[in-house]
């Protein structure tokens, strides 16, 4: 692995974590298409899912006393449901259409997010349900499950204190089950994974972020944290499809 992959990792899970203390999101939108240029669609995926566990995990630590557990459990059915055909479509495509596949989810997510005129007031377990699945699908095919819970949250007028806090062990719970979907359908191996040094390298990246992410929390706004992941992610979405259309 060469010095300026490293460098792209730590910086694109630093980034993602820092906006995704602030905001609520940001890891997946961030990393996903930056793993998928410098890795590869599938394991960038996978690694990307992988590090929304540790991000989850840590930033909920934070913010435990806010997290809404009875919605947190309402997604967590359709995010198993969503994994298991998601990670089989994972295994069955192209490199290049999977990169391609992966910016034009983001990007299509953060148009329909940003473009979408006020929502209709919508709070019921079903919803529930079906965000979880859809947002296991997008998490385990693309890495990008934010968009969806975003959608929720406009529909059921989600506090953002609750919804910010309540992504994060729905995030984690997301990446187990994506890592455990593709691990289990062979779609990744532990062969084609980066060197295991990799991986303490992104949890101290990643404690690092929510560190500094607290910090920014009480000074940048959500709203401009989210603004950033969104360009951020836009611009990573871009060059995917750009390096898939290179490839085909």
């Amino acid at each position: 692995m060469s010095a300026g992959v490293v460098v792209a990792i730590v910086a694109a899970v630093l980034v993602g974590t820092v906006l995704q203390r602030v905001a609520g999101m940001g890891v997946g939108l961030v990393v996903a298409p930056v793993l998928a240029i410098a890795l590869g669609p599938v394991v960038g995926v996978f690694v990307t899912n992988a590090t929304t566990i540790v991000s989850g995990v840590l930033i909920m630590l934070s913010v435990i006393a806010r997290v809404q557990w009875r919605q947190y459990l309402l997604f967590v059915p359709g995010v198993i449901v969503g994994a298991v055909p998601a990670a089989l479509l994972v295994g069955m495509m192209d490199g290049a259409w999977l990169s391609i596949l992966i910016g034009s989810v983001v990007l299509a997510a953060l148009a329909l997010t940003l473009a979408t005129p006020r929502l209709p007031h919508v709070r019921t377990p079903a919803l529930s349900l079906a965000t979880g699945l859809v947002g296991g699908f997008l998490n385990t095919a693309s890495g990008v499950a934010a968009p969806a819970m975003a959608i929720h949250a406009r529909l059921t007028r989600w506090d953002q204190s609750g919804f910010a806090a309540t992504l994060q062990p729905t995030f984690a719970t997301m990446g187990i089950v994506s890592v455990g979907a593709k691990l289990a359908t062979g779609t990744t191996t532990l062969a084609q994974l980066p060197p295991p040094w990799i991986f303490p390298v992104i949890v101290a990246t990643v404690l690092c972020g929510v560190g500094l992410g607290a910090w920014l929390a009480r000074r940048v706004p959500p709203r401009v944290a989210r603004a950033a992941a969104f360009t951020i992610a836009g611009a990573g979405a871009v060059s995917a499809i750009v390096r898939g259309i290179a490839q085909l």
